[in-house]
């Protein structure tokens, strides 16, 4: 068989991918106010050494052989780390690593039983094992990012009930971590643990931001930084926050349930093609093996995938709002 046809197809469907991708990722969660806060934070003498001492306790967990062999083979390794600890689970990279060769091999195993090309059949299972888990991890990191956003503001006026019966800020820290359950209390109680073993307020707080991503709490960490430079009434700063808080998670609710309709067209007229396509393959393969021969029949694909793709971004864009 010509692999230019089957090259064809493949080039538009990534295209198609990538231009959902770039829809769905979003704008940017970081603001310009992290620089302000890295620059007051860079004024403690002892930060740096802090700073090293704190990244080797808070590292938790060695890495093996395995993390290694995987971190050779990855052009970013760091970030993947960085994303699997913000999931909140025991993942590391090497175990990232073995699923993804797991599901491509057995993905690409089943499609050449069913009578796939070899090429396509690897291609694809290329895609589904650095997809899935690639998908999974980020589920997982929003579904933590939802639950704490959801609790924030609860911890922060129990931490302004803390403040105003007269305990200071650090002691006030460690009883949210105490009191609150969930990513909340684990957030807090380890931003508690690094103020005991030495580590600075704000560098604590900074490098808890840092690793969740969240503008939330970014503004959380530049009211106490602004409040420890410039002084002032921290509880009533914090109330003020939280009220602000539970106003922005109230907005995000709002333009969810009005975006909802658009986001469920989208789902399902991007993946209705691509059911339609699997289920016809499973049942007839030599039906569908047109669209990797025919000369027409790939012209069509490449612009049903083009047309489906622009379709998907323009959805996507018309539904994606920053608060």
């Amino acid at each position: 068989m010509d692999l230019f046809p089957l090259a064809m197809v493949l080039l538009g469907g990534g295209l198609a991918i990538a231009l959902v991708a770039f829809a769905l990722a979003g704008p940017s969660p970081q603001r310009a106010q992290t620089r302000r806060v890295a620059a007051m934070r860079m004024r403690h003498g002892d930060f740096a050494v802090v700073e090293s001492q704190m990244r080797r306790i808070a590292a938790g967990r060695v890495q093996t052989r395995t993390d290694l062999a995987v971190g050779r083979l990855l052009p970013n390794p760091a970030q993947l780390a960085h994303r699997l600890a913000m999931t909140g689970k025991d993942w590391s990279v090497g175990r990232y690593g073995m699923v993804s060769a797991g599901l491509i091999v057995v993905v690409a195993g089943l499609l050449m039983l069913k009578g796939a090309p070899f090429l396509f059949a690897l291609l694809f299972g290329v895609a589904v094992g650095a997809g899935v888990p690639h998908w999974m991890v980020g589920y997982f990191i929003r579904r933590r990012v939802t639950r704490f956003t959801a609790k924030f503001p609860d911890a922060i006026e129990l931490l302004v009930r803390g403040l105003r019966s007269g305990l200071p800020v650090s002691e006030t820290i460690g009883v949210v971590g105490n009191e609150v359950e969930g990513p909340v209390g684990e957030e807090f109680r380890m931003v508690s643990d690094k103020m005991k073993i030495g580590m600075s307020m704000d560098a604590a707080l900074q490098d808890t931001a840092d690793r969740l991503g969240t503008p939330e709490f970014q503004f959380f960490v530049i009211t106490i930084a602004i409040q420890r430079e410039t002084g002032g009434n921290l509880a009533e700063t914090l109330a003020n926050l939280a009220t602000v808080l539970r106003q922005r998670g109230q907005m995000k609710l709002k333009i969810k349930a009005m975006s909802s309709e658009s986001k469920a067209s989208a789902y399902i007229v991007g993946s209705l093609p691509f059911i339609v396509f699997g289920m016809i393959w499973m049942i007839n393969a030599g039906y569908m093996q047109g669209f990797f021969s025919e000369p027409r029949l790939i012209i069509a694909g490449i612009g049903g995938l083009l047309w489906m793709g622009i379709g998907v971004f323009i959805m996507a864009k018309m539904v994606s709002f920053e608060i």
